[in-house]
């Protein structure tokens, strides 16, 4: 098979008409067809939950330059907040 072939994969996703009619509403305002509006929007959410966890990653975990920046008696009033 050529480098250059892509295989795409079909979902098939089960929702109620009225829920079916509201994405087609807000795909045809957007200007979009159904099955590019809803991957605008899964790859959307999915960008949104990999920003929150790369900052969760960065919020959570101190390097160990800042720990030994930080890590005195001098700030250790801080601690307690």
């Amino acid at each position: 098979m050529n480098q250059q072939q892509v295989i795409e994969k079909n979902l098939s996703i089960e929702m109620s008409p009225e829920e079916y009619e509201k994405i087609k509403v807000f795909a045809a305002f957007h200007g979009n067809t159904i099955n590019e509006y809803i991957l605008e929007s899964v790859r959307e959410r999915m960008r949104q939950e990999s920003e929150k966890k790369d900052l969760l990653k960065i919020t959570t975990s101190i390097s160990p330059v800042l720990k030994e920046l930080w890590d005195n008696e001098r700030d250790a009033a801080y601690d307690e907040l």
